[in-house]
């Protein structure tokens, strides 16, 4: 439920570059940093179902401790991919996943 809550009001994604880059390794790279997005918003629902959207980030970090301790991420990951959850921005994981 809260994750069809999620994806029913998040923001589109921003579109892909118009032009694929030339170069293979930045075009593998990017598909690595997709990939990882992906992954890391399937965590950030996970967090979402354990720590309600409406809670701030203060109340959703004690609810997230033990979870994120036993999934080995660190709190600030888990909570950055919790805001990303939430708003599909990628700018979210800036200098904590991404």
């Amino acid at each position: 439920m809260v994750r069809q809550a999620v994806r029913d009001v998040r923001t589109a994604p921003p579109p892909p570059p118009a032009d694929p880059p030339a170069d293979p390794t930045v075009a593998a790279l990017r598909r690595v940093v997709d990939d990882l997005a992906a992954s890391t918003y399937a965590i950030g629902e996970l967090m979402l179902e354990v720590a309600p959207a409406y809670l701030s980030d203060a109340e959703a970090a004690d609810a997230l401790a033990l979870l994120c301790e036993q999934i080995g991420e660190p709190l600030e990951h888990g909570l950055a991919a919790r805001r990303y959850a939430m708003s599909g921005d990628r700018r979210a994981l800036h200098g904590t996943v991404l």
